[in-house]
């Protein structure tokens, strides 16, 4: 038996915020001690309940005052596996999911090959576990190799082992398909994560998105939300030009999440299984979804750091690609809202890693899974005045509830996956510095509050 006490922590989870200790044994916590004297090992031992009767020895590890809060769970993220390892690959990606306090993460299966079976999605989370960083489980795709059309080999999945399956990347345009993909779903008890957006909305938005890509190549302008010197003059009128063309392609990807939204907890609500309203960014959507709770339908969301920080309404960062567009103020403000009601029940990173070029190309999405905690931490608790309480729901308790994992909460019989972290630790965003192979980040240069310090895994200190 291994046992582990650490002692001198700032505990934090969604029910505690209070200095104390733990004792986990066995990768479990065995006891939880809530007090100021637990800056001391002799004193902590001789709590009640906290001092471990075993023979076994007891590491100690003094946690310096750090907030100790359960190891965050991302629903959302894209590890670029198999075949896509020029933008990242298991090793890169897991080493970036655990600087970013990860202890557990959701791949998306919009990888080469598409991830359409359970024996490829085993072999995955195989091959990360070996690694021995952040836990991963591996969604399958809705329909075979996204064709959108065959979801029979949905009846091969165990939502044990491959809780989530999802379409992510785009939605699927047939509703009698993704309907029939949702009834397998309910059988097995796997959790539906939908991408929502109509598919022939967003074709028709790629024009829009090309041709200021155009004049952005043209002016080397970037595609993540930065001014770039360029040699050549650009006039306001170019700006307006690109900024025209963005705008025309934002509103009807609006429309297009707005609408998919509406379908897919339609069609959940037929198909009586549990519907996962991906990246939610808009205002409408957020209604839809707060309705839908209110009549009982089986549905939970989320939102993104990016879109909880950043706007699109004005130059760079209408510039800074990524799907869903970055939206309005209004549309922010009311995904801030819904975390605070509960409307929206996790913030997921969506953590998308591109090559420069594939980036400069116009490639959507940003790398995010190292930025995403002092993002929330500064934006949400120190901005909006949510609770580290609140917070530690959003990122750990709510996403495990999600998939049905005992983590989460520091409570007896819990998974001991921690992250230690310095929430008023100042630091400026450095993506050279960042694990991820993918250096894209809207927050480059920016002052952020809050820094993952260390992250314990099973019980097990992890180097990062």
């Amino acid at each position: 038996m291994s046992n582990l006490l650490i002692y001198n922590a700032r505990l934090v989870d969604e029910n505690t915020d209070a200095y104390g200790a733990l004792l986990v044994s066995n990768g479990k916590i065995l006891s939880v001690c809530k007090s100021d004297f637990c800056t001391e090992a002799s004193a902590v031992k001789l709590a009640d309940g906290i001092f471990s009767d075993s023979a076994d020895p007891v590491e100690l590890f003094d946690a310096k005052g750090l907030v100790l809060t359960p190891a965050f769970i991302d629903l959302h993220v894209h590890l670029r596996y198999p075949g896509q390892t020029q933008k990242e690959d298991l090793n890169s990606g897991l080493h970036a999911t655990a600087a970013g306090g990860f202890g557990t993460v959701v791949a998306m299966p919009n990888t080469n090959p598409v991830v359409s079976d359970a024996e490829l999605a085993l072999k995955i989370e195989k091959e990360a576990e070996e690694i021995g960083l952040t836990k991963v489980f591996q969604t399958v795709s809705l329909t075979k190799n996204f064709e959108g059309k065959d979801v029979s080999h949905l009846k091969e999945i165990d939502a044990k082992r491959i809780p989530v399956i999802t379409e992510d990347g785009h939605d699927v345009l047939s509703s009698s398909v993704m309907l029939d993909a949702m009834k397998l779903a309910a059988e097995k008890g796997a959790v539906v994560s939908c991408h929502s957006e109509d598919p022939e909305l967003a074709l028709k938005a790629k024009p829009y998105r090309a041709a200021a890509l155009e004049i952005m190549k043209i002016y080397g302008l970037s595609a993540w939300g930065h001014f770039v010197e360029s040699e050549k003059e650009i006039s306001p009128e170019t700006f307006t030009e690109i900024d025209s063309n963005l705008t025309a392609a934002n509103s009807l990807l609006a429309i297009a999440e707005d609408s998919a939204t509406y379908r897919n907890i339609l069609l959940a609500k037929e198909a009586g299984c549990h519907v996962h309203i991906a990246h939610c960014s808009t205002k409408n959507s957020i209604e839809i979804v707060r309705a839908a709770k209110k009549e009982g339908i089986n549905v939970t969301c989320e939102v993104t750091p990016h879109h909880l920080a950043l706007t699109g309404d004005t130059e760079p960062m209408i510039r800074a690609l990524v799907n869903p567009p970055l939206r309005h103020e209004e549309d922010r403000l009311a995904l801030i809202e819904a975390l605070r009601d509960g409307t929206a029940d996790v913030i997921s990173t969506d953590h998308a890693p591109h090559t420069a070029d594939d980036k400069a190309a116009g490639a959507p999405g940003f790398t995010g899974a190292e930025t995403a905690f002092a993002v929330c931490n500064t934006v949400l608790v120190k901005e909006q005045g949510f609770t580290p309480q609140k917070l530690s729901q959003l990122m750990s308790a709510n996403p495990a509830r999600i998939l049905g994992l005992k983590k989460g909460l520091l409570e007896p019989g819990y998974d001991a996956d921690f992250a230690l972290l310095d929430p008023e630790k100042r630091w400026k965003v450095r993506s050279a510095d960042f694990k991820s192979k993918g250096k894209a980040s809207p927050f480059e240069g920016e002052e952020l509050i809050g820094k993952v310090q260390g992250l314990i895994l099973d019980g097990k200190m992890i180097s990062l």
